[in-house]
């Protein structure tokens, strides 16, 4: 977002491109065309663009087969974890159901007969 003020005339804009000392700008309100055209002639008016350094690039771009890849193997991972608890749970319950009876089932091989 940018503001331009010059003889009273405040512009609040978006750079929308930028190629050098040379900007695009999509104003948010009317644009007074006139009152610039005639102030344009003032010394004033002179704008200039700085140059910002631009971020460095990335080592290496991901790819949209990298991030398909990764997610299929979170989505494994998951998938995964989620049947060894139900496998844990399920072996759980069973050995609690089968305990009782086989003990005393062990109880009566144990005890001698009369």
């Amino acid at each position: 977002m940018v503001e331009l003020r010059h003889a009273g005339a405040i512009i609040t804009a978006r750079v929308v491109w930028r190629e050098g000392a040379r900007a695009g700008l999509a104003a948010e309100s009317r644009v007074p065309v006139e009152e610039i055209l005639s102030a344009s002639q003032a010394p004033g008016l002179q704008l200039t663009a700085v140059d910002v350094p631009q971020a460095a690039p990335r080592a290496k771009t991901r790819s949209h087969d990298d991030h398909r890849i990764r997610s299929r193997m979170m989505e494994f991972v998951w998938v995964g974890a989620i049947g060894v608890s139900l496998a844990g749970g399920a072996a759980y319950l069973v050995v609690e159901a089968l305990s009782a009876p086989m003990a005393r089932v062990s109880a009566a091989l144990s005890t001698p007969a009369s």
